[in-house]
């Protein structure tokens, strides 16, 4: 029973979109039918992992056809994760939603955001090449939706931006999947496990470069990160949220499950070349968050710093190196979302995202300084949030493996990442406000913003759970890892 329910991922998300479109003129029906599909679909998610547990996988083959050619869903401890961590950022989004931060109440966006989950699903739990760039194109799509769909000159800008590059990599991928079709005659990942090994290694390694650099693309990795910053600040704080925990997540688990699972075993001269290119993404991120003042560009380009530390646990590779990029992933998905929920919460409170316009917050609001404190100390890794042993976990197969340029590439970027993080603290609490004290913006309705602090704080205890007890959540990425690259 349970494995004819891999589908559930991908179908309950569209069905949500279709009752979502149909209730698009009596919305507070429609938000309230959204947060139960949120719902639903988190419980999906935590039932089937118990059938992982049990099972170790999951799969089922749709079309009428035999496999390898049938249309087929799988999922293992890896796509569990996503799955699951997935299902949370929709529902916290939703919650997140009914604030006062967010007032922009358009029809569709609750549509679209369903797409675009389940395109994200999709990616997640397909075992056919094709259909991976399938559910790209789904999520290319909606994301374009959702950035467009304020259609003042800074969101149609914002959505060329982002449509140009990441156009290009679906493209691209698109013709990575031909040319590996053409040279093995099959899609299904299974079968290309098997078909690849017998190539030789030039054709291995260009075919495997084609792939790997169209989800370099998606994951926003240097020199291809460009539409990121430029797209990302333009959408309503939620959205913004939502989109830095989970698009980019998607290019990196394309990475993880070609590189360490389909098309294994990989070969040494890409590895090395991604490495590089992790090292490269985690300074010229780090160095654009130093150069803004607006938040939410700061926060934008950590999303590219942190994705060249996952980056770096993938080209170690090995267990220990795919364990190490599942455990960085959760935690970064988690972490950096809930920067971007406090962001806004910040911006409504002292009136600006920009850090030279707003101040005093420490004394005006404790709380608010308190939600900001645990994921920006967790982003800098510093012991024991989650993110010191996530890094931890890198540095010490970077020292292992004897790479010391790379690890103290990856301290200096923490040293960078934790003045980004002391800049908002500093400018956004510590100081006072640039205006006087009977014009500072703290005029917010306290009840109108209770979903939004709710918000920010199920991320905060989720982010603690992981600080004082990482070991949970290792051991199921080293679970995850140990299953990648099939019998």
């Amino acid at each position: 029973m349970v494995n004819n329910a891999v589908a559930l991922p991908v179908m309950l998300p569209l069905m949500f979109a279709a009752v979502a479109v149909l209730l698009r003129k009596r919305q507070h029906l429609q938000h309230n039918l959204s947060l139960v599909g949120a719902l639903g679909l988190l419980v999906l998610a935590i039932w089937l992992l118990f059938g992982v547990i049990e099972h170790d996988a999951l799969s089922d083959g749709f079309g009428s056809w035999a496999l390898p050619y049938a249309i087929m869903f799988r999922i293992d401890r890896l796509s569990i994760a996503m799955l699951i961590i997935t299902a949370i950022m929709l529902l916290v989004t939703l919650i997140y939603m009914r604030s006062r931060v967010y007032s922009d109440d358009h029809p569709l966006v609750l549509p679209l955001v369903f797409g675009l989950i389940a395109g994200v699903n999709g990616a997640f739990i397909t075992a056919d090449l094709f259909n991976w760039y399938v559910w790209f194109e789904v999520m290319l799509i909606c994301s374009l939706g959702l950035l467009a769909i304020g259609r003042r000159g800074a969101h149609l800008d914002a959505a060329f931006k982002y449509m140009a590059l990441n156009l290009f990599g679906t493209l691209l991928m698109l013709f990575a999947v031909a040319m590996i079709y053409g040279a093995t005659g099959h899609l299904n990942f299974m079968a290309l496990r098997e078909a690849m090994v017998g190539l030789p290694d030039g054709t291995r390694l260009w075919l495997l470069t084609l792939l790997a650099v169209s989800f370099l693309v998606k994951a926003g990795a240097f020199p291809v990160f460009a539409w990121l910053p430029a797209s990302y600040h333009t959408l309503p704080s939620p959205l913004l949220a939502l989109f830095a925990a989970l698009l980019t997540k998607v290019g990196v688990y394309g990475l993880l499950r070609s590189l360490g699972d389909v098309f294994v075993p990989s070969i040494d001269v890409l590895q090395d070349a991604l490495a590089c290119i992790a090292v490269a993404t985690m300074v010229f991120g780090v160095l654009g968050a130093a150069y803004h003042w607006d938040m939410r560009r700061i926060l934008a380009f950590h999303i590219i710093s942190q994705i060249g530390y996952i980056l770096l646990a993938v080209a170690l590779g090995g267990v220990a190196g795919n364990s190490a990029a599942v455990f960085y992933t959760v935690h970064h998905i988690i972490v950096k979302a809930n920067l971007f929920f406090v962001a806004g919460i910040i911006c409504v409170y002292a009136g600006s995202y920009d850090l030279r316009n707003i101040g005093g917050l420490y004394n005006a609001k404790p709380l608010l300084a308190v939600l900001f404190a645990i994921p920006a100390m967790s982003l800098v890794g510093i012991p024991p949030f989650s993110g010191f042993w996530a890094k931890l976990l890198i540095l010490q197969e970077t020292v292992a493996g004897g790479y010391m340029l790379w690890t103290i590439a990856a301290v200096v970027v923490s040293i960078l990442t934790m003045y980004s993080m002391m800049k908002i603290w500093f400018e956004a609490f510590c100081k006072a406000h640039p205006q006087a004290a009977e014009d500072q913006p703290w005029t917010a309705h306290e009840t109108r913003m209770n979903p939004a602090l709710i918000t920010a704080s199920i991320l905060g205890l989720l982010t603690l759970w992981i600080s004082l007890f990482p070991n949970t959540l290792y051991q199921f990425s080293e679970q995850a890892a140990r299953s990648l690259g099939g019998p």
